[in-house]
């Protein structure tokens, strides 16, 4: 394991009833430190004796991975610590323990032990050698705990924070009472000594790693009789005055990058400190915290949320993740810390693991690839979508082979819970198992902890299907130990289906059918029989009316699709184009709101209306579909180079991929403007006629998933003026429709 001085480089301040129509995708929409680098990369028969040596951590070694911020001490600028007296806010109760751990989980390992089963023998032998739960030790308290600037000492912290888990899984394990008093002992020695976690910007990764393995950790000894209340609310104490107001006061301020710069901390900052938010909000009781953690990670505009972890998702459901470019150690954390706030969010009855069609798995497989070989010893060859940040841009996956302890926990829950294939993670898991200890930033013990018997393998689910370049591209999750897979065509949802094609890995199809409508089905094939998919999609090829707003004195949907508009702030209707009415929006407020995730199952679309602009303000938006000014796709009338422009983006504006014409809209008339994105091709028409095409845009609206800030005539940007003038006959189609098809559209 190893520490850096400064990661922060701051140079920059359904089951098959389920049917969509057109193009159809079956994602579960809306239904993831070292931040610091870290992360270096005797067999027993049911419960050991105890075991009394005692083992120090090796030094730290720095990591330099970017520029050294200032090192006076940083401090919380919204620090909105939570009195920890204050009555409970919500009537729903937590479980505990329900951390990353639970009374069935340990359990499940006594059993395991005393049956001398293997992995859980090795994984607890692996508890064992790491020489943490030592009876011996004693607690080396400090009142303030530095990292990233000269004179740290937040390894010690480290030690510690291990020790008083280690003894309470001891103690949980094997009902010595001795290891629930020495880890008692740690608890209260930092507890009562703890006052301040400093440093410069690091010092955000210690709220975060810290925060919820102390969390953890106490968690465990919650229920011990010999921990007196006094001394548990003590410790609660300290999680919600030192730890959570560093870790709240990151997500809001990004260390003071939170308006233009949001994206420039890379997504285990995020995690890490949603993972502590989570964590001390289950160990304290206070559901505003968890609820807190939830919704960044579903909603949040920093890399650690789910949106963003995972920039781009490959076909086959792999999905790139946020920091591939960077380095592997970096990858792994990212997937160790959202899958430790997947664990203790589904020990309180949430699913985050299954959020956004398991998003963290496409997530995991992705990583989880990136670090394996193949036969011959290379490393496999990854498909990348380019990714441009604050720090440049990467066009390539960046080093293999990081060992870091974090898959048991991922590949335990989808496949062996939920009865999914995870190949790739399967892949790893073979390779490290059993997992060690970690080093700092993650609990690891994977194997001891994690391991549980599988579950009969589960329907090829998770079925998408969208029009891309004018095909059919399909994906899909496929069923624990499937040998292959069945893609399959029919004419009705009911069938005949016919098989197109038998598929391995990577679990995705192209398929390019005759014109029509088409419903499509995965069958897995397992040594146990065939299983039938649980999804069957239709699509229509080469497309259809998706969304059509008149926009003629209503806002309603005229395509039968029933995607309603509303009309917001200052709207009303002015004179249409040919007569009839038209939507005026006065500039100041007024806008359509689409519904939510009105495009979010379309690949390939056209998108067209008739537009009469009263002003030439610079970045005033048409449309603008998105959730926040990180991830949106919108069209400019007027830019800063006083052009027309189409523009998709996921990071911010350091990422737009953009279509743009030789001149801006013009005003005073009726202008009709549409875009049509074919596989990566995007093409921009003014008056019927194409100005512009650009072959590079690879962000579908698919990939932005559900969004929820769906307009007419506002931009996500706050700052940016609102449209002003009239809007008429926006349609919406999936496919990409072509010249003749927009010219007629045009007349």
């Amino acid at each position: 394991m190893t520490h850096p001085l400064n990661d922060d480089g701051n140079d920059f301040l359904l089951d098959r009833r389920v049917f969509f129509l057109g193009t159809a995708g079956a994602l579960a929409l809306g239904a993831a430190g070292c931040g610091g680098g870290g992360g270096g990369f005797s067999t027993v028969g049911g419960i050991p004796a105890r075991q009394q040596s005692q083992q120090q951590i090796s030094g730290a070694t720095p990591d330099a991975t970017g520029a050294v911020a200032a090192t006076d001490p940083v401090t919380a600028t919204d620090p909105v610590a939570p009195d920890p007296t204050a009555p409970p806010t919500h009537v729903r109760k937590l479980n505990h323990p329900g951390l990353l751990h639970t009374e069935a989980d340990l359990k499940r390992i006594r059993d395991k032990l005393a049956a001398s089963a293997q992995p859980w023998v090795a994984g607890w032998n692996m508890l064992l050698n790491g020489r943490r739960a030592n009876l011996d030790a004693k607690p080396v308290p400090l009142e303030t705990v530095i990292r990233g600037v000269d004179g740290q000492n937040f390894g010690q912290m480290i030690v510690d924070m291990q020790r008083a888990l280690h003894l309470a899984l001891r103690w949980k394990i094997t009902g010595d009472e001795d290891y629930a008093r020495k880890a008692v002992e740690f608890l209260n020695a930092w507890s009562s000594t703890l006052t301040k976690l400093g440093g410069n910007s690091n010092v955000f990764l210690a709220s975060g790693l810290y925060g919820y393995q102390w969390a953890d950790a106490a968690e465990l000894m919650r229920s011990y009789a010999g921990w007196a209340p006094e001394d548990v609310t003590r410790f609660q104490t300290m999680l919600l005055k030192v730890f959570y107001p560093l870790c709240h006061d990151f997500l809001v301020n990004h260390n003071g990058t939170e308006t233009r710069k949001v994206t420039h901390y890379w997504a285990n900052w995020d995690l890490c400190n949603i993972c502590s938010i989570y964590a001390i909000g289950v160990f304290c009781d206070r559901l505003d915290l968890t609820d807190e953690a939830v919704k960044y990670y579903k909603t949040g505009r920093g890399n650690g949320a789910s949106a963003q972890n995972v920039y781009f998702v490959h076909p086959g459901h792999l999905g790139q993740w946020q920091e591939s470019h960077r380095d592997q150690g970096h990858s792994t954390l990212g997937i160790a810390l959202a899958g430790a706030l997947c664990e203790m969010a589904w020990n309180q009855g949430e699913d985050l693991y299954g959020y956004w069609n398991n998003r963290l798995l496409s997530g995991a497989e992705y990583v989880a690839q990136t670090n394996l070989s193949d036969a011959n010893g290379n490393p496999y060859t990854m498909p990348f979508t380019p990714y441009t940040g604050v720090f440049g841009t990467g066009t390539a996956v960046a080093g293999t082979g990081s060992p870091r302890p974090c898959w048991e926990l991922i590949y335990n829950h989808y496949v062996n819970r939920k009865g999914l294939a995870a190949p790739w993670t399967k892949a790893i898991v073979d390779k490290v198992r059993p997992e060690r200890a970690d080093g700092g930033d993650s609990t690891g013990l994977g194997t001891l902890l994690y391991a549980r018997d599988p579950v009969p393998a589960a329907k090829p689910s998770g079925l998408s299907a969208f029009l891309s370049g004018g095909k059919v591209l399909l994906s899909w999750w496929g069923s624990a130990g499937a040998t292959h897979y069945l893609v399959q065509r029919a004419a009705s949802p009911e069938g005949p289906f016919t098989t197109l094609s038998q598929v391995t890995d990577p679990r995705t199809y192209t398929d390019g059918p005759a014109q029509g409508t088409w419903y499509y089905r995965i069958d897995a094939v397992t040594g146990e029989g065939e299983l039938a998919g649980a999804q069957t999609l239709r699509v229509a090829v080469p497309g259809e009316l998706w969304l059509h707003l008149p926009l003629n004195r209503d806002a309603n949907d005229a395509s039968g699709h029933g995607l309603h508009a509303q009309l917001k702030g200052g709207t009303s209707w002015g004179e249409g184009r040919t007569g009839g009415g038209a939507v005026q929006l006065d500039g100041r407020s007024g806008h359509v709101a689409l519904p939510d995730g009105a495009v979010s199952a379309l690949g390939d679309f056209t998108i067209a209306l008739w537009v009469y602009w009263d002003a030439s303000a610079v970045n005033t938006r048409i449309f603008d579909f998105g959730s926040n000014d990180v991830a949106y796709m919108a069209v400019i009338p007027r830019d800063g180079k006083d052009q027309l422009r189409f523009m998709s983006t996921r990071v911010q504006f350091w990422n737009e991929e953009s279509v743009s014409s030789a001149s801006a809209l013009p005003i005073g008339r009726w202008v009709h403007v549409a875009i049509t994105l074919s596989g990566t091709v995007g093409t921009l028409y003014v008056d019927g006629s194409p100005v512009a095409s650009e072959s590079e845009i690879r962000m579908p609206p698919f990939q932005f998933g559900h969004t929820t800030q769906t307009w007419l005539g506002r931009s996500q940007y706050g700052g940016d003026p609102f449209f002003k003038g009239r809007m008429q006959d926006l349609r919406i189609y999936s496919g990409a429709q072509d010249a003749a098809f927009i010219a007629d559209l045009a007349r």
